[in-house]
């Protein structure tokens, strides 16, 4: 595969995780769906093109570059029986969200009611499940994107739905470090498309944010939780007054 084909590549992928269709694509770049099928098909892009899609991504041209060169090692989507394994055990879950948050072995243990030899064993099923590379020393590598994305109607999105979505809501979110804002309007296609591409330019800064703050010891980094969505919604009280077709 020649680097052109790898751009492209990685730019389907990207549209993949993200949930972003060709149609909303053209919405977006504001040309005919067929041509963004032939762009993709060919392989023929502008630099112009590429660095605007690139930006619809929430990427720099430059950041898909660097993602295409390492792709073929990194996970960026799990498989079905990945998740699966994964929420069947809350430890191994626990574990593995410590260790792409780059914690060391000796956190876990003093922060949760784990011994070393549950983490290590937890430690071995990720390695298996081809997630991290545990190293000589109980050293681990991320074989995982910081990005990956959870599968759609998965296994690890049901977990969080039914049961970690009603204690993230709790919150009345009037603390000075918490927000929770809600806007409503009528958008047309294209600028929905905007939208969604606005939303993921800011889950991509989030995770840029996160690894600046890797430099910072692990008593200053809290572990923080953020919402975003958007979905075609009317309020049910409204639907039950629809006229019926």
């Amino acid at each position: 595969m020649n680097e052109i084909d790898q751009l492209v590549a990685t730019l389907k992928r990207r549209l993949k995780i993200q949930g972003m269709t060709y149609r909303n694509l053209a919405a977006a770049l504001g040309i005919s769906e067929p041509s963004v099928k032939r762009m993709f098909a060919s392989g023929r892009f502008t630099v112009e093109r590429m660095v605007e899609i690139s930006s619809l991504l929430g990427f720099t041209l430059a950041e898909i570059a660097h993602e295409a060169a390492v792709s073929e090692s990194r996970v960026h989507t799990l498989t079905e029986a990945q998740e699966k394994e994964l929420v069947s055990d809350v430890k191994l879950l626990l574990v593995a969200v410590c260790v792409l948050n780059q914690w060391e072995i000796g956190d876990i243990t003093t922060t949760y009611k784990l011994t070393e030899a549950e983490c290590i064993q937890r430690l071995v099923k990720l390695d298996r499940l081809r997630l991290i590379a545990l190293l000589p020393g109980n050293r681990i590598r991320l074989n995982v994107a910081r990005d990956f994305d959870w599968r759609p109607k998965g296994p690890i999105r049901m977990y969080f739905l039914g049961q970690g979505l009603k204690d993230f809501l709790k919150s009345d979110f009037s603390s000075d470090d918490e927000v929770m804002a809600f806007s409503h309007a009528m958008l047309t296609e294209s600028a929905m498309a905007r939208m969604q591409a606005e939303i993921r330019k800011l889950r991509q800064k989030f995770s840029e944010l996160h690894e600046e703050s890797l430099a910072a010891p692990l008593s200053k980094r809290r572990g923080t939780g953020m919402l975003l969505a958007m979905r075609e919604w009317e309020i049910g009280v409204f639907t039950d007054l629809r006229r019926k077709a």
